[in-house]
């Protein structure tokens, strides 16, 4: 565990947070910063600080646990939407150095809004972005 994650602190219990549930490997909680009422985090107790540094059967228990906690936020919450969020690097939004996930519930006109400026690419283009791909892919895992 690195001495300044916060998550891992929360995990170990030496930092308190308010607790939705756990298991041996996972730990739901909520965002002390939220970005809406009912916004929940879930993290793999284990430090990692991105995604692809997770084992593929821990990044696998950790996300058998997102429709069902992604279920009881948007319910409890009485949202008709849910943002399920997980960023991996500082570039793409991500705060704390400790894999996450985002439950954000969403109700209409809550002000949260959110970007997605999609662009157009040709055929060819797409071809050899998805070659590049396949070449690292490894297998799937």
């Amino acid at each position: 565990m690195p001495e300044d994650c916060i998550f891992c602190k929360i995990a170990a219990g030496e930092i308190p947070c308010t607790r939705v549930w756990e298991d041996e490997a996972c730990l739901a909680f909520m965002d002390i910063g939220p970005l809406a009422d009912g916004h929940t985090l879930l993290i793999p107790k284990k430090h990692y600080e991105s995604i692809w540094e997770m084992p593929p059967d821990e990044a696998a228990h950790l996300g058998r646990h997102v429709p069902a906690l992604a279920r009881a936020v948007r319910e409890a919450m009485g949202a008709d939407g849910l943002n399920v969020l997980q960023n991996n690097g500082r570039v793409a939004g991500q705060a704390v150095g400790h894999v996450h996930v985002h439950f954000i519930p969403r109700v209409p006109d809550d002000g949260l809004g959110y970007r997605w400026p999609a662009g157009e690419s040709d055929p060819e283009t797409l071809k050899r972005q998805a070659e590049a791909i396949k070449v690292k892919w490894a297998g799937g895992g």
